[in-house]
């Protein structure tokens, strides 16, 4: 699981019947204190959560736990959006976000 600043849609004329409906949306690893990136830009599927440009959301990226997300074990997925993040805090630290 990581912290993603959503930076972009993703469109495909063709999808695969578990993803058809579904947002695609390109998302960058941030710090979540900085928000500097942490790493390349990945694809993942939009769970359900309401996340789109500029939300900052909760990323699982792992195969299993991205198709119990969608709630469909044969699912050609590994990453998901699964939250949108309010703030976060560690240490006496608190960044918000909402």
């Amino acid at each position: 699981m990581f912290i993603a600043e959503v930076i972009g849609n993703v469109w495909g004329t063709r999808k695969h019947p578990s993803v058809a409906g579904k947002k695609l949306l390109l998302v960058r690893p941030i710090d979540p204190f900085s928000e500097a990136p942490l790493g390349a830009a990945v694809m993942a599927v939009e769970g359900g959560v309401g996340a789109g440009p500029g939300s900052v959301v909760l990323v699982l990226d792992e195969g299993g736990s991205a198709r119990a997300v969608l709630g469909d074990a044969a699912a050609p997925v590994r990453t998901v959006i699964c939250g949108i993040v309010d703030g976060v805090s560690s240490r006496g630290r608190v960044k918000r976000y909402a």
